[in-house]
């Protein structure tokens, strides 16, 4: 086999995956199971998970602590008893300085 033809097939299979990958169903962090809710406000920088709102993009790209509008997955029933140095955190997503 030439080397043209094995990088075209490399080219193909690296297509035909990312093809794939975009018609994959949400991830379990995009929907919460049973057992887990989004918490906003009470993640660190980095450690957003995924759809954080106003300047983010994906899961770890917040930069501040405790954004307002990124979000955590947690265990249900737990996120408004969880404190940071802004207050607790929210269902929903909140304005923080």
């Amino acid at each position: 086999m030439n080397t043209t033809k094995a990088i075209s097939g490399v080219a193909l299979v690296s297509a035909l995956a990312a093809a794939l990958a975009a018609i994959q169903p949400a991830s379990s962090a995009e929907t919460p199971s049973g057992d887990k809710e989004k918490c906003f406000g009470v993640a660190l920088a980095t450690q957003n998970d995924c759809a954080a709102g106003p300047g983010t993009t994906c899961a770890g790209t917040n930069k501040v602590d405790y954004n307002g509008h990124s979000w955590k997955l947690v265990p249900k029933g737990t996120c408004v008893s969880m404190e940071t140095p802004f207050g607790a955190g929210s269902l929903e997503p909140i304005a923080r300085p």
